[in-house]
């Protein structure tokens, strides 16, 4: 089942990798218009519909709705693309951070951790009881950077074309059409993920891994920032197929919410009238500023002796007894991506041992297989990775 139908505006041109982002719009749930993309079926006279003719947009909105998104995107300046340094940095992660924290009560940690993959282009995969505030913590990290959200609901017969978008014959326009699925939006909350069989959960790799989407042998581009927040329910394994473990090394972090502190208990039923937190949560800053900060991060300093704690760190969990399949040097990607980000998010330009220890179990425990003697024994991957890192030495800055 898809909530939310995908509504925006077509380029002018049509390359050979479209791209069907538009960084003026903001389009809101609201919107329930679809988007319709014209494409060439090679009979004679197509080589003269090429440009403008090639593809066109096939749009109707309320303006009201229209007015209601420029206001929100204008909230965050949308039009900023300065540079950001790192206390500017610090500043607007903590900014970010608050503010979904409005709907999300109590659960800054793993809040800082989405925010985090988000700067650094990441996915993340969310294992939690249901009814803890998964899809209000996508739709308020969305509204905070002005951003779309869409959230699917994943089922046995949910098919690739239902998240990708299908090509089909326009009989009053005499062609066919690309609609695009509701993958193409910057924010996406696959619920239940599990629930999908494994050919629909395969069309998300591409997606996932190079944010654009090819059907019938044309590519489109997905708007920037793209991310996808995918969820499953631990509890609850009946009639669902497990990750495999290659999509499981395309999120960036594995985390999960938990339930609520008392404090947190207690404030979320004092303010039982509000049934949508995170329809009160307004941008704070948006896409462009977003993209400032990944440049910012990309630029921290990061010393040869942290990148070689890095390596050690992926080699202990290849070498270790309890793991049969260690992380992938991907895994140690993520770790320096994120432990940049982690040092500009605490005012610093240069990484210290402390921003990758913090990393390495959201970072590194999806990505490992255990041994069945380790299964056995009832060891899971958190103790696993946890007593291979104790054996790896903490680099002190001495030569």
């Amino acid at each position: 089942m898809v909530h939310d139908r995908f509504a925006r505006s077509s380029s002018d041109t049509a390359p050979d990798i479209v791209n069907l982002t538009n960084e003026s719009r903001h389009p809101r749930l609201e919107q329930t218009s679809a988007t319709t993309y014209e494409v060439g079926t090679n009979e004679p006279g197509d080589e003269e519909k090429t440009g403008q003719d090639q593809y066109s947009a096939v749009e109707s909105g309320d303006q009201a709705v229209e007015t209601k998104q420029q206001r929100r995107s204008n909230q965050a300046g949308s039009s900023s693309r300065a540079a950001v340094d790192v206390s500017t940095f610090a500043s607007l992660f903590r900014s970010i951070v608050d503010n979904v924290g409005q709907a999300v009560l109590g659960k800054e940690e793993t809040i800082t951790l989405c925010v985090t993959a988000l700067i650094a282009g990441g996915h993340v995969l969310l294992e939690d009881n249901p009814g803890t505030g998964k899809t209000q913590l996508s739709r308020a990290l969305a509204a905070s950077i002005a951003v779309d959200c869409k959230r699917i609901q994943f089922t046995p017969d949910l098919l690739p074309s239902d998240l990708l978008g299908v090509t089909f014959y326009d009989q009053s326009q005499g062609r066919f059409s690309f609609r695009p699925g509701p993958v193409f939006t910057s924010l996406v909350l696959a619920d239940e993920i599990n629930r999908a069989s494994p050919k629909t959960q395969s069309a998300l790799l591409e997606v996932m891994e190079e944010g654009r989407v090819t059907v019938d042998g044309r590519t489109y581009r997905l708007p920037l920032p793209f991310m996808v927040i995918a969820t499953q329910n631990p509890i609850e394994q009946l009639g669902t197929y497990a990750l495999p473990e290659a999509q499981m090394d395309r999120f960036l972090i594995r985390t999960s919410l938990g339930a609520p502190g008392h404090d947190a208990s207690m404030r979320i039923l004092e303010e039982a009238d509000i049934r949508d937190r995170a329809g009160l949560v307004e941008p704070v800053v948006d896409a462009a500023q977003v993209g400032a900060m990944a440049a910012c991060a990309s630029k921290v300093f990061c010393d040869p002796s942290i990148m070689e704690y890095v390596i050690h760190i992926i080699e202990a969990t290849r070498h270790s007894p309890a793991i049969r399949v260690g992380s992938s040097i991907r895994g140690g990607l993520a770790l320096v991506r994120c432990a940049r980000i982690r040092a500009c998010a605490q005012g610093r330009d240069y990484v210290i041992p402390d921003d990758v220890k913090r990393l390495v179990d959201p970072i590194l425990a999806h990505r490992l297989i255990l041994t069945a003697q380790s299964k056995l024994a009832d060891m899971d991957e958190h103790l696993a990775l946890a007593e291979a890192l104790a054996k790896v030495p903490v680099p002190t800055g001495e030569q």
